[in-house]
């Protein structure tokens, strides 16, 4: 029995000493084979693409065929049979792992003396697991920013990115006239809302906060549902809101549906510059996404004509009693969701961003949308016979995030947990922008953003109301003053426009069927006089008396009628009107359309300017010497002491600013990979808006008490940001990440 069981031990040794061997073989050959695997990807992802190749050299980029039609996911170490996964190394039937420590999750001899309690090994395993899988993805994205590249310039450029060049322009058109319309509504608004100098405000600035948090909302979900769908929602609620903000009749509805309008309009910046970046070869991406940004400059020439020619038009109106009324100004608000609209449509031809698909391991559909491209351009180019060489792409390492809550659960509950899980990931992908690896660019780049829009929307929204200050001025400088005047038996049927009457006195006089515009009396005396069908603006009676004075459908009641007396006075049929204390005709209407138009146009020439040097002279030295140009220009402002002077000044400072932003726009795009991209453009230009309100609520408080503080501040934040901007990485030349 002894020697049996001596022989059945050494047996068991031999057999276990065997498995030992054949496993540390099996391990060798499976690296040996992973590294081979690897060189060739390593081999194809340097490989240099030629646009228009011959025919004949197309089985250089065949690779090895698969048996799908010609493309498989070059993703060799996740194939268990082929090729050689470093999670399941030293697997084999007769010595299988342990069930759960491929999760992390400890044997159960773990626990014994001078080890690691089980909780805390568990924890060091799935951090170990974390960060191997992270390494995995970072190593993933690396092959696939280079070979995605490399592709790119197969594709070429051509048809199809002019094509969506065009589709994108619509959105960023749409987001141009969205910062116009209130401006451009309110002188007309106003009377039919009866708008507060507060109300006013704050419907000036509800837009920039809707569409601080639309940047934030729609950046973030862009990274995970998708650019395409992303900006389809975020139109679509755009649309919709400014359509019924068109026929909303009160001032908390118009305000809420400007609001949600402008959350909607939010997402395309942010994802439209992500977007069609994703489609642009290196050397193309700089000089085209400054070609998009001319859409801005369009949009907001389009809300200026569209002004220009409905708004003064005051018979384009309809009402329906007294409750309901329909005027030109309503008629411009609908107007201008058209970009929006014709967006949509023209969207919902367009294909998902292949990067974003590639990013979340959808080999098959980024191919196909490869493809696309490449054909549409060949076929465009006259070379349609050209075949898409490219075999097989690399996709990243997904994490795996599905929540199985069985067939029985509630819909509602499904939907709850699928929400829940989305907010998680967007958040966390927010997070990520402020981890060790992008903190400082963040930081740098926030800095920027707040210091360029801080300047350029505060000195934007200050040089209109210092026009209007100056158109003030200088109409109260024709004012005539009548002192101690006494008028009888006489009929006022004309307009009664800026003057002023002191210490006067009027007996049996009748005002029938006039306008009075910036009219005031003091101390005066009316006895049996008539008024009749009066539209007052900016008119008051100050410590006046009125005697046997019959009022007929006039607006001249309560608050025109300031500490006054009245005897045996009567007033009929009043008329239901606002008080308005600003001077609103059409000729003032009209020039601030055409300074908003001058305004707009006057980027072209930056437009052109930084999309021809974007990519020959940099980002960053086109984002800091537009920055410095602009800060020099702010100190001739000191010498705007005209309308004219301030609206020249306007488009010279409008003209060299745009090239800093279109710097900008591309920086931030190339600054941060594409998992992250829209979630980090968003979050920025949410940053922006913010900080635009701010930049307008300061500047504008100084307009008519100084110059020198606006000036300041604007020349102050320029400086810092040209400077700060010296210190971010340039981009040119580089990969999209």
């Amino acid at each position: 029995m002894d020697d049996d069981g001596r022989y059945r031990d050494g047996r068991s040794d031999f057999i276990r000493g065997a498995k030992d061997i054949a496993k540390v073989a099996k391990k060798q050959v499976g690296k040996k084979v992973g590294r081979g695997m690897d060189k060739m990807t390593d081999e194809y992802t340097k490989r240099s693409y030629k646009r228009f190749e011959e025919e004949d050299d197309e089985d250089d980029y065949a690779g090895v065929p698969g048996n799908d039609g010609g493309y498989y996911r070059n993703d060799s170490r996740a194939n268990d049979d082929e090729g050689h996964s470093d999670s399941t190394e030293g697997h084999d039937e007769d010595d299988e792992i342990y069930e759960g420590e491929y999760q992390g999750i400890p044997r159960a001899d773990s626990g014994k003396p001078g080890s690691m309690d089980g909780v805390t090994a568990t924890q060091a395993q799935q951090f170990r697991d974390l960060s191997a899988f992270e390494g995995e993805r970072r190593k993933d994205q690396e092959e696939l920013a280079q070979q995605y590249e490399t592709i790119l310039q197969e594709c070429g450029h051509g048809k199809f990115q002019w094509t969506l060049y065009f589709v994108l322009g619509l959105a960023l058109m749409a987001d141009g006239v969205e910062i116009f319309v209130v401006g451009f509504v309110l002188p007309s608004a106003e009377k039919d809302m009866c708008l507060s100098e507060p109300n006013k405000g704050m419907l000036g600035l509800i837009v920039y906060l809707g569409m601080m948090v639309g940047a934030f909302v729609w950046g973030g979900l862009a990274d995970r549902i998708g650019r395409r769908q992303t900006l389809l929602i975020s139109l679509s609620i755009n649309s919709v809101f400014a359509f019924f903000s068109s026929f909303v009749q009160g001032y908390s509805s118009f305000l809420f549906c400007r609001l949600a309008s402008g959350v909607g309009i939010g997402g395309s910046i942010p994802i439209v510059f992500s977007y069609y970046s994703e489609f642009l070869a290196q050397e193309k991406r700089g000089e085209h996404l400054s070609w998009l940004c001319m859409f801005w400059m369009i949009g907001g020439i389009y809300a200026s004509a569209m002004a220009w020619a409905i708004i003064p038009h005051y018979g384009w109106s309809f009402q329906m009693g007294s409750a309901y009324q329909f005027h030109s100004w309503r008629v411009f608000v609908l107007v201008c969701a058209f970009p929006s609209v014709a967006a949509i449509s023209a969207l919902t031809t367009m294909p998902e961003s292949p990067r974003f698909f590639l990013e979340n391991g959808k080999h098959d559909e980024a191919w196909m949308i490869l493809k696309q491209v490449h054909d549409t351009n060949m076929r465009a180019k006259g070379y349609p016979e050209r075949v898409f060489s490219v075999t097989t792409i690399k996709t990243v390492k997904q994490l795996d995030e599905l929540v199985n809550l069985g067939d029985n659960a509630a819909w509602h509950e499904k939907w709850r947990v699928k929400l829940t899980s989305l907010f998680h990931q967007v958040w966390s992908n927010f997070q990520t922008v402020f981890s060790p690896e992008y903190r400082r660019t963040t930081y740098m780049m926030m800095a920027v953003w707040f210091s360029m829009s801080f300047s350029y929307y505060g000195l934007t929204v200050w040089f209109p109301d210092m026009i209007k200050y100056l158109q003030k001025q200088e109409y109260s400088s024709r004012t005539k003053v009548f002192l101690k005047e006494k008028v009888e038996h006489v009929t006022f049927n004309f307009t009664l426009e800026n003057q002023v009457h002191r210490q006067g006195e009027y007996f049996n006089d009748k005002f029938m069927n006039l306008k009075m515009r910036s009219m005031v009396f003091e101390d005066s005396l009316f006895e049996e006089c008539y008024f009749e069908d009066i539209t007052s603006t900016n008119t008051f009676f100050k410590n006046c008396t009125f005697i046997a004075t019959l009022f007929y459908n006039t607006d001249l009641f309560k608050y025109r009628l300031i500490n006054c007396k009245l005897v045996n006075s009567t007033f009929l049929h009043n008329k239901e009107g606002c008080l308005l204390s600003d001077i609103s005709d059409e000729n003032n209407a009209y020039m601030v359309y055409f300074v908003s138009f001058l305004g707009t146009l006057a980027v072209l020439p930056g437009n052109i300017v930084s999309a021809l040097l974007m990519d020959k002279i940099g980002r960053l030295r086109m984002l800091a010497g537009s920055s410095v140009i602009s800060c020099i220009s702010c100190f001739f402002l000191s010498f705007g002491n005209s309308e004219s002077a301030m609206i020249a000044l306007l488009c010279l400072f409008g003209g060299i600013s745009i090239a800093s932003w279109n710097a900008l726009d591309v920086l931030t795009v190339e600054l941060y990979p594409s998992d992250k991209r829209t979630t980090a453009f968003g979050f920025l230009n949410a940053l922006c808006k913010l900080a635009a309100v701010l930049g307008i609520s300061i500047f504008t408080s100084f307009v008519g008490i100084t110059k020198a503080v606006p000036i300041l501040f604007a020349s102050g934040a320029l400086a810092a940001g040209s400077f700060l901007a010296l210190k971010l990485p340039e981009t040119r030349g580089q990969v999209l990440q």
